[in-house]
């Protein structure tokens, strides 16, 4: 299992957010690339990037932090935000990024999915946050009336082999990872599923290893203390790409 420290980006800024609200947005650190090297030097070998202002108004916004960091961090870059057009998936793709996630057009643009996948294959993931189990969208702003298992057997479908999970109720809580979810949508598809929202320490890590998960995401934990980067990745086992 890969563990895969988080970095969110709001105008330039590492920040936080609880449970998906923009208005609680927090800096948590002084600067992205200084991060992305503490967690390589940690042993991380990827790093999990959203760029907030990309996801609430679609579109490009922080580009420059995300490429500086997959040219210069040493870390694969899985990245996710705003990314809504082929052009824009190419375009990181193209220029260093190792995978990219698509959100929101999942649910309003699977056909861009089914091109993405056809196109690029595993380094396509789709993100798939949920409120009460309906998928959220336009930066968690909006919620749909698609359930989280049925996008994920439809994404699957498409062709994606990768789906980040996400229960916005427990995102930046730390109040440990949806168990039950994460264990219906790891029967329902044969997508490697990677764990986030609600880490808080390594009990969350032993527990998303024994589901059996592809990996797991970690912010807020490791910004405050309970959880240890090193520890987390040494409990999560022998990593892969």
């Amino acid at each position: 299992m890969i563990v895969l420290p988080a970095i969110d980006i709001q105008g330039g800024n590492c920040v936080r957010l609880l449970k998906g609200d923009f208005s609680t947005a927090h800096k948590v650190a002084e600067n992205p690339e200084d991060t992305a090297a503490g967690f390589r030097a940690a042993g991380a070998s990827w790093i999990h990037m959203v760029d907030l202002d990309g996801a609430k108004n679609g579109g490009v916004v922080n580009a420059p932090v995300f490429l500086k960091i997959a040219a210069a961090s040493g870390l694969k870059v899985e990245l996710g935000g705003g990314i809504r057009t082929m052009e824009t998936v190419s375009y990181y793709l193209e220029n260093g990024v190792s995978r990219v996630i698509l959100g929101s057009v999942a649910v309003k643009n699977p056909a861009l999915v089914r091109e993405a996948a056809e196109r690029y294959g595993d380094r396509i993931a789709v993100g798939i946050d949920a409120k009460n189990g309906m998928v959220a969208t336009e930066g968690w702003l909006d919620t749909s009336s698609v359930s989280y298992l049925e996008l994920a057997k439809k994404m699957e479908q498409a062709g994606v082999k990768t789906i980040i999970f996400t229960d916005i109720s427990k995102d930046g809580t730390l109040q440990g990872v949806n168990m039950e979810q994460l264990a219906l949508i790891n029967e329902a598809v044969s997508c490697d599923i990677i764990a986030s929202g609600g880490v808080r320490d390594l009990h969350d890590i032993a527990a998303c290893k024994k589901l059996g998960l592809y990996g797991v995401i970690c912010g807020k934990s490791i910004y405050c203390g309970s959880l240890s980067l090193p520890d987390a990745i040494e409990m999560a086992g022998e990593q892969t790409c």
